[in-house]
């Protein structure tokens, strides 16, 4: 057999340890099929009874018969995550964020990844150029679901230009492959100005409707644009009235698409709504937050968490003296949830310090963007009081590292607070803040 894939751990209690599995151990098939990759791993491992070909570190082959539940899992970590090399993307996408870093960042910043399955797995959005017909073909036959879709425009000539790859219009007849097979899906556009916006944005919506039921949702979300751009295409960025001009296009289709199917299936990030100074909309715009990791309705929900935490405290007169720093994209929203927090705790005084990205451009406003030498930079000899709160998004998921770098530990040590990571729910935010109450 080709594909030998190596055990990395083994989790207590599981039932691979049960059977005498451990790490270096090699799968060298189940059913007395060849695993190829994490999608035949998941799908022979659905049955309720399989037959593992396992090769210990000595050579001997254990055959294991198992019985467990449909759902239930081995326990056991590969030392490759998709039992295979990850595939990179083939595009040049106009758009792309990570052609606008600076040169000297760590190497897994500059990897771009094109993989359904890290769609299946991570959520990650793919272009569907990087998929064979046989990849597409075990999606549908798997029934491997969600899967998305980074689609910026249905016009098959506008696709390969700003993808920058002529097979890239061909790719979205993938899509009809999954459709037919009744795969879920959720897409992605990025806007860019003068390119894919306007008449194309229209064009883009409603051929992507032909695909409703399965094609749950769809972002749109403004490009991303670093001042590290020198030889990249010219792209400007979005205006306020260019941002109330989308919004208007895609509140108009929800309303469309509301009445016939009871969704409303096209979101625009919150980004839009910042830009164009409007109101983000209410809780059932978002047809239960399907779009949360592109931006769509963090800020909407995180509010929202918050009021129903407050509501249900008392309120009191606890001393506390603390700073917050955030994305200049969130400050308004966390601005107006302190001023609610202080007429119940009247004694709390948290200092908000919106942080400007000077390492990326001051276009970028998000906080997961935010630098820890920007955040020392910019803090250093301000009010901080008795900790620093940031939010868990600044850093490295599970690790207490920012985008360049610094730890948490280094921002610390140069500003003399300690530093406290907020997670990302509103009651987290009020835990947060208040912090332990003491008589």
């Amino acid at each position: 057999m080709k594909h030998v894939h190596v055990v990395s751990q083994v989790e207590p209690g599981s039932i691979g340890e049960e059977m005498g599995i451990g790490p270096g151990d090699k799968l060298l098939g189940i059913n007395g099929n060849e695993i190829s990759d994490v999608f035949d791993y998941y799908y022979y491992m659905e049955a309720e009874e399989v037959l593992l070909l396992i090769e210990k570190p000595d050579g001997e082959q254990w055959e294991l018969e198992i019985e467990k539940d449909e759902d239930e899992s081995l326990g056991l970590q590969f030392e490759q995550s998709l039992m295979d090399e990850y595939r990179s993307c083939r595009n040049k996408c106009m758009f792309c964020f990570i052609d606008q870093m600076p040169e000297g960042m760590r190497d897994t910043l500059y990897f771009k990844d094109d993989d359904s399955r890290l769609s299946f797995l991570q959520g990650n959005y793919i272009t569907l150029t990087n998929m064979s017909e046989e990849d597409v073909e075990r999606i549908v036959r798997y029934h491997l679901e969600p899967i998305n879709i980074s689609f910026q425009t249905t016009n098959p000539e506008l696709r390969c230009r700003m993808l920058h790859n002529r097979f890239a219009g061909d790719a979205l007849k993938k899509v009809d492959i999954l459709y037919q097979g009744g795969i879920q899906m959720n897409g992605q556009i990025v806007l860019c100005k003068g390119v894919n916006d306007k008449d194309e944005l229209e064009r883009s919506i409603r051929d992507l409707t032909g695909y409703l039921p399965f094609l749950r949702s769809v972002s749109v979300v403004p490009v991303g644009l670093t001042k590290y751009r020198d030889g990249l295409y010219p792209l400007e960025p979005f205006t306020k009235e260019d941002a109330r001009e989308v919004l208007k296009t895609i509140h108009a289709w929800q309303d469309k698409v509301y009445e016939e199917y009871g969704i409303h299936f096209i979101h625009a990030g919150d980004e839009w709504y910042i830009l164009a100074e409007e109101e983000l909309p209410e809780e059932q715009r978002y047809d239960g937050y399907l779009q949360l990791e592109n931006g769509v309705g963090m800020l909407r929900l995180l509010f929202d968490e918050f009021e129903e935490g407050l509501k249900a405290l008392e309120g009191d007169l606890r001393k506390r003296e603390i700073s917050l720093a955030t994305g200049r994209l969130a400050y308004p929203y966390l601005k107006r949830m302190l001023g609610r927090l202080r007429e119940k705790f009247p004694n709390v005084l948290v200092r908000l310090y919106p942080i400007e990205n000077h390492f990326f451009g001051e276009r970028i406003t998000v906080s997961g963007l935010i630098t820890g030498q920007d955040l020392t930079e910019q803090l250093k000899g301000k009010e901080l009081g008795a900790a620093l709160l940031l939010p868990c998004n600044m850093l490295r998921i599970g690790e207490e590292v920012f985008l360049d770098d610094f730890t948490v530990q280094d921002v610390e040590n140069a500003l003399q607070v300690p530093v406290d990571i907020v997670k990302s729910s509103g009651q987290d935010f009020i835990n947060a803040v208040l912090g332990p109450h003491t008589d």
